[in-house]
């Protein structure tokens, strides 16, 4: 009994870290990081909390295409998330996790300063994971959003110049 209870509290703590490394990476601006907390073939699917937030984000499929978008995309602001409320459910080695993540959004350098644009927002995140040898990796991610304050629009916003500026270095 105390061996099923001790690898079920590595496996929670695994779980968690899973989530965590996301979070470090996505606040650093750490593809590594990101990349570790996902399958080669993990869904990650924004689409949710997109439509509630008025972005309109793809559905991702596979670690490389994930980082590879999600890097680019919170990349230049500054940005931090924090992981609360976790639920996680162990079968052998498949694993659901059930959490909130809040993630607060400024433009670029900007901080808290008084008058910034910003967005805090709530997401409800529902994720399948599996184990990889000791440590645990997202199969599926599903993120909506609970609530949120503040412009949501500084993330689209970056988009857009990003767009634009590549259509203005392209040849007439």
């Amino acid at each position: 009994m105390s061996t099923d209870l001790a690898q079920l509290a590595c496996d929670r703590y695994e779980i968690a870290d899973a989530l965590h490394r996301y979070a470090f990476g996505l606040d650093h601006g750490d593809a590594d990081s990101l990349a570790s907390a996902f399958t080669k073939d993990c869904i990650f699917d924004f689409r949710p909390a997109g439509r509630k937030l008025g972005i309109d984000f793809p559905k991702l499929n596979g670690r490389e295409a994930i980082a590879n978008a999600l890097i680019p995309f919170l990349g230049p602001l500054d940005t931090s998330h924090t992981v609360s409320n976790l639920q996680i459910e162990v079968s052998d080695d498949s694993a659901t996790l059930y959490a909130y993540v809040m993630s607060q959004h400024f433009m670029p350098r900007e901080g808290c300063r008084r008058g910034s644009e910003n967005a805090l927002l709530m997401s409800r995140y529902d994720c399948e994971l599996v184990r990889d040898g000791q440590k645990w990796c997202f199969r599926r991610v599903t993120i909506d959003n609970a609530w949120a304050q503040g412009n949501p629009e500084i993330l689209n916003a970056l988009a857009i110049q990003r767009t634009l500026a590549a259509k203005s270095r392209q040849p007439k």
